[in-house]
């Protein structure tokens, strides 16, 4: 989830001609101010400190009298609900120009521990703008199972059923909820979460073996897992490795749309 597949910088830039990307956009204002130009009458203005959140598919261009500077970062399976492009402000101690500055540079690096990092940037910059834009209260539902999916995946005594169970509402009522949030059942976003988390594992050639790995990652059965592994990633958890898009020649998703 989350998966940063393209970071980016623009030094002091006065117009992005108009576009559109398959995945979701982040969009850290740096420095200056500026415009964001979205369907119609439809406009977005952001400052320095700002973050634009970019919906996939949704055209856009971005203009300065003055210019801009920025950082700004492609994600798949993105865990946020905005349905439309939205500036959220409030990084006051820069906490997340950190993460964005940082998400930056292991982009940028060519190294097994570049590639191991990325993914655990792409959901701390995802939490920390669902924390500063709060979601409506359906979502805020949904918002407290991921947490504790994301808090609990690695323990292979958790039990999702039971923590549902404990909730005030009906079992039926949460999976639907949570699949209309996140597109997949709760159940599965707790084993893609278990998946993701193993080819980190594997990525960070720590030296663990397939049982290390999938008791480390929440699965009780080595052979489950490695099934499980199989299906999802073509090979088995030994012959696993992770492909990485180049770091200086690779490119965002972006499609230019013609005025």
């Amino acid at each position: 989830m989350n998966n940063i597949i393209y970071v980016g910088k623009h030094s002091l830039t006065t117009t992005v001609s108009r576009h559109a990307h398959k995945s979701w956009e982040l969009i850290y204002c740096t420095s200056g101010q500026g415009r964001m130009i979205l369907d119609g009458s439809r406009t977005l203005d952001y400052s320095g400190g700002d973050i634009v959140i970019i919906p996939p598919m949704v055209p856009h261009e971005n203009i300065s009298e003055d210019g801009f500077t920025n950082i700004h970062i492609n994600l798949a399976d993105c865990t946020l609900t905005n349905k439309e492009p939205t500036v959220i402000s409030g990084d006051k101690n820069g906490y997340l120009l950190d993460a964005f500055s940082a998400a930056f540079f292991f982009f940028s690096g060519a190294s097994s521990i570049c590639t191991a990092l990325l993914p655990a940037y792409g959901n701390l910059i995802v939490t920390f703008l669902s924390h500063l834009h709060p979601s409506d209260e359906r979502n805020e539902i949904a918002r407290k199972i991921e947490h504790d999916i994301i808090q609990n995946y690695s323990d292979c005594g958790y039990s999702l059923g039971d923590y549902l169970n404990s909730l005030p509402f009906s079992y039926d009522y949460l999976i639907k909820l949570f699949k209309k949030e996140f597109g997949v059942t709760p159940h599965k976003y707790l084993t893609e979460t278990r998946l993701r988390a193993a080819a980190d594992c594997l990525t960070a050639s720590q030296g663990y073996n397939i049982s290390d790995v999938a008791r480390l990652c929440g699965f009780r059965e080595p052979l489950y897992f490695s099934r499980l592994f199989k299906k999802k990633y073509g090979v088995s958890p030994s012959s696993y490795i992770p492909e990485r898009p180049a770091s200086h020649a690779a490119s965002s998703d972006s499609m230019k749309i013609p005025l």
